[in-house]
């Protein structure tokens, strides 16, 4: 059996990218390492459950780049969760930048939103 355990996001530096996604957006750091003078090793979930982000640090022009748009523009990252309204509230009051305005699908109520760097997220509350 295959599990998808992490995927990495390319941020500018290593402290506001924790401070972003653990203040701004509830996520717990699992783990932060240093591996050299420049590197870390910063693991960061949403939960204990499902895949977890390894947050990397841009080291070249090619990686800096990239920063906010690994997936060319779409959205790119998937975030559920058991209580719509209250994360979405949650996320305006700490200035999560929202590109649409809530809706309902067929697979449930979401939302588009960006993170720091300009990644697209969808918010989700399935039915």
């Amino acid at each position: 059996m295959n599990t998808l355990g992490m995927i990495a996001i390319v941020v500018e530096e290593y402290d506001s990218a924790i401070d972003h996604y653990t203040n701004d957006l509830g996520f717990t750091l699992i783990e932060d390492k240093e591996l050299s003078p420049e590197k870390r090793w910063v693991v960061i979930a949403p939960s204990n459950e499902g895949a977890r982000i390894l947050l990397a640090k841009a080291s070249n022009e090619a990686q800096t780049a990239a920063i906010g748009n690994s997936t060319g523009g779409r959205v790119g990252f998937f975030l559920y969760t058991a209580n719509f309204s209250e994360t979405f509230e949650a996320y305006s009051s700490r200035g999560i930048a929202f590109i649409e305005t809530p809706r309902k699908e067929k697979y449930g109520q979401v939302v588009v939103f960006k993170d720091k760097y300009g990644n697209k997220w969808d918010l989700i509350e399935q039915e």
